[in-house]
């Protein structure tokens, strides 16, 4: 991987300088150059092998926005059909509820089983509502789709797995391959991961295919419960820009307070969509109470969300925009000298007998570009992170001279 698009990737991430020694930064541009499956920004070509893919879900809204919401897990038939009655005058497009539940340990609520699905008949009878769930393996996908379910979705834990999403694909192939289905991010952020689960069902038959962004599992604490890591998306809208792309910023934010604004910030970022948790009563939910949604509140989130431009560019934003590209290019040249002036100090270290690495001048380099920076109002993490790709890239050329 260049030093550029690594640089692309860390650029979305704050790091903690101070603590950011070289071995780690040389870690993971190693990581990132020989291995072409587990970095996200890792550049390659848009995707050219899904010919003839259609959107999942066909929006109904106005605004040309899809939003699917429902509960998390489907917990008895009162409350599924109490629920769904409340969005359908909320107006959402699809409902959805969980019916098997992968829960991360054993003794949680882990769905009520096929006996949901009779319920989501009964809400498809008596709302009119298309109904979603979620499948893990053939067995679910078999019975869901029996059951009439409308639109399928494959879970973050299922995503990572490759046997699993090739078991749905071959049980999806012989119900004649022709099923809508979302696909949600893997647990981790890897974005041929994430292609590979939609290439398997493409090549099962499936063409109305979609993701869902998620968020993505870290260790350690955080502000969202899977922090939304939002250049990963990106990089699979730049690979895939006509594949229909979703966010749910229930399973993002963890938490009702954080719902409102990442679904603001998704829609911010040209997403087609939203998949969102509701439960007409969510204190007595028996999964992921914290972050779901009372239909009431639902709607008073989407009645806050911009209109959707459909329309062309301004020509003040395209003004603007060659403006950026000029910078870029600006950028680049500067770089490339940066990185030449690199290349003959390490002529001189080599030709002195001198280590490549300067860990003194490594530290002041960064204190004085990160104190720069925020005299200039700049985000001292991206600064950080900028100058140690920079600096990263600078000592591994230097290292190759011979």
């Amino acid at each position: 991987m260049s030093g550029s698009m690594w640089l692309v990737a860390r650029c979305f991430l704050p790091v903690r300088q101070n603590s950011l020694t070289l071995h780690v930064i040389m870690a993971e541009k190693d990581c990132s150059e020989n291995n072409t499956n587990h970095c996200a920004g890792r550049k390659q070509p848009p995707c050219s092998v899904f010919a003839g893919m259609r959107p999942a879900v066909v929006a109904g809204r106005p605004d040309g926005r899809v939003i699917i919401a429902g509960p998390c897990s489907a917990e008895s038939r009162d409350q599924v059909l109490e629920t769904a009655k409340g969005l359908k005058d909320v107006g959402i497009d699809i409902f959805r509820a969980g019916i098997w539940k992968p829960r991360t340990r054993p003794g949680g609520f882990e769905g009520c089983g096929e006996r949901g699905l009779q319920w989501l008949r009964e809400v498809k009878n008596i709302t009119g509502l298309p109904v979603a769930t979620e499948v893990a393996t053939a067995a679910h996908v078999e019975a869901a789709l029996d059951a009439g379910v409308d639109l399928l979705w494959i879970g973050a834990r299922t995503t990572v797995n490759p046997f699993a999403v090739q078991e749905i694909a071959d049980c999806i192939k012989e119900k004649g391959g022709d099923v809508a289905i979302l696909v949600k991010n893997p647990a981790n952020p890897d974005v041929d991961l994430w292609i590979g689960a939609m290439q398997r069902l493409y090549n099962a038959g499936g063409r109305r295919i979609g993701a869902v962004h998620r968020g993505f599992c870290v260790y350690g604490n955080n502000s969202f419960r899977n922090p939304p890591q939002w250049h990963v998306p990106i990089e699979l809208r730049r690979r895939m820009p006509d594949l229909q792309i979703l966010c749910d910023p229930s399973h993002i934010g963890g938490d009702v307070a954080l719902v409102a604004p990442l679904a603001q910030q998704a829609c911010d970022l040209g997403f087609d969509g939203l998949m969102i948790e509701s439960h007409c009563s969510p204190q007595a939910a028996l999964s992921d109470a914290a972050q779901q949604l009372t239909p009431v509140q639902l709607a008073g989130l989407i009645a806050s969300l911009p209109v959707k431009n459909v329309g062309g560019v301004s020509a003040d934003l395209m003004v603007l925009r060659a403006e950026i590209d000029r910078l870029d290019e600006e950028l680049l040249a500067v770089l490339e000298k940066r990185m030449s002036l690199a290349d003959e100090i390490g002529r001189r270290k080599q030709a002195f007998n001198m280590p490549v690495l300067q860990p003194e001048r490594y530290g002041k380099m960064m204190d004085s570009r990160v104190q720069k920076a925020m005299e200039l109002g700049l985000n001292r993490d991206f600064v950080a992170s900028l100058f140690s790709a920079i600096h990263a890239e600078s000592v591994s050329r230097q290292l190759k001279l011979k």
